[in-house]
């Protein structure tokens, strides 16, 4: 079997064809029981982001396409377009993009945090849709440890930098002084806990979440004395409000473009800054036509995501070196499981010609035959059984030219002879000399 990494990020789409790609909450159950049960995978689990949609799994050696056409089906997308955007890791570069992704390495923000606290929840929902067997629960695990390692051995999480961090950062570019301007965000998961945490420590009081229900609201905007509204609220909140910032798991647009028009009349056309993190997006694109609005996606906030890579790059580089580590442990344990389960099988099959023998042996001796050609036929019998296969695929190697099959077989099959052998003198009899001087 073969651990498959597909995937598709902000490297290689769009945010227009990442949040086609993406799964909601409520899809991905779903997702996870379908894609387990394609006759190609016996484990999967789902990681999806706004920066990011990847899929693992253990795979037969048909599996990258049978993912990718399941992919397109469920997102009703047409594959060839699916496959001009997808990038996929098989096996050991598999277990180091999975790493690399959980350290924040191939994020947009180099290090970014909150990646690692993602990939846990798609671990959790993987075990829970049974999508996980030994080989993902181990490489999860492992890779959990190594993140850990990482985040404490290297610089790379000091001084934590988001996506969120970066809206904030575009923002406080754009007004003079933060303390006057009225915030609303939509949303209420950590994502906008951690924009309503950098818009307060960079001065804004005034701050409005939003939320589908008004309990979780309260809890991201009350211990920073902000307001908590409805989803119901936004149109009225929206006529106050100088920066939007938005994060939901919405599949469908939140602001549309009526709305936000009739809020700058009201405004008398003052501007809005405005930034959509999510995938799919909650603000129409559309809205950015407006003249008095300045709207910006996660595309957009490449130019403060570069200066924060320049900062990690040192630590970046120590930690790429510890996932290589993690990675050649990962690889040394696989091989190790890979030779125990050989070794198991191979017992089996032996212990299942001796209770073959050994059942035929007892028959004979039941029915009064000669317990000395018994024991010697069991001996024969049980000898040609064990050595029929081996002796067989020795054959077929020889025939067909199988050199490295050939070379291995004496290691394999015959008894180490020590290196170097000791024999003992012989000894000598010597007799008496009675010649005379």
């Amino acid at each position: 079997m073969t651990l498959l990494a597909l995937g598709i990020n902000h490297r290689t789409a769009s945010v227009a064809v990442r949040e086609q790609v993406a799964f909601t909450p409520t899809q991905l159950e779903t997702a996870l029981i379908e894609l387990r049960n394609l006759p190609q995978i016996s484990e999967a689990a789902v990681l999806s982001t706004c920066n990011r949609t990847e899929l693992y799994c253990v795979t037969d050696a048909a599996g990258e396409q049978a993912v990718l056409n399941w992919l397109g089906r469920f997102h009703n997308l047409r594959v060839d377009e699916l496959a001009r955007c997808a990038y996929h890791y098989l096996d050991n570069d598999a277990a180091r993009h999975l790493m690399r992704v959980a350290v924040g390495l191939d994020s947009m923000v180099l290090g970014e945090p909150q990646i690692l606290g993602q990939l846990k929840d798609a671990y959790q929902q993987a075990r829970q849709s049974k999508g996980l067997g030994g080989e993902l629960e181990r490489l999860f695990q492992h890779t959990f440890a190594v993140a850990k390692q990482v985040r404490t051995e290297t610089g790379i999480g000091k001084n934590p930098v988001s996506v969120a961090y970066a809206a904030v950062s575009m923002a406080s570019r754009i007004f003079d002084d933060f303390g006057r301007a009225r915030a609303l965000l939509i949303g209420a998961g950590e994502t906008i806990e951690l924009v309503a945490r950098h818009l307060h420590e960079a001065g804004v009081r005034q701050l409005t979440v939003a939320n589908r229900t008004r309990e979780r609201a309260e809890l991201v905007a009350g211990p920073l004395g902000g307001t908590a509204i409805t989803l119901q609220e936004i149109p009225d909140a929206l006529e106050h409000a100088d920066i939007v910032i938005s994060s939901t798991a919405s599949p469908l647009p939140i602001l549309g473009k009526g709305m936000v028009e009739r809020a700058l009349k009201k405004r008398r056309h003052r501007p809005v800054f405005m930034v959509d993190i999510a995938v799919p997006r909650d603000i129409e694109p559309e809205v950015g036509e407006l003249a008095d609005v300045f709207l910006y996606t996660v595309d957009d906030l490449e130019e403060v995501i570069q200066e924060n890579r320049r900062h990690r790059q040192v630590a970046a580089d120590q930690a790429e070196s510890l996932i290589e580590h993690g990675v050649g442990s990962w690889q040394h344990e696989r091989r190790i499981r890979n030779g125990g389960e050989l070794i198991r099988d191979y017992r089996h099959h032996g212990e299942a010609l001796r209770d073959l023998s050994r059942d035929q042996a007892l028959e004979r001796l039941a029915r009064g035959e000669d317990p000395a050609k018994v024991i010697e036929r069991l001996a024969h019998q049980l000898t040609n059984r064990l050595l029929h296969q081996p002796t067989q695929a020795i054959r077929d190697a020889a025939s067909e030219e199988h050199h490295e099959l050939l070379n291995a077989a004496p290691r394999l099959l015959l008894p180490v002879k020590p290196a170097f052998e000791t024999t003992p003198a012989p000894t000598v009899n010597r007799q008496k000399d009675d010649t005379p001087a």
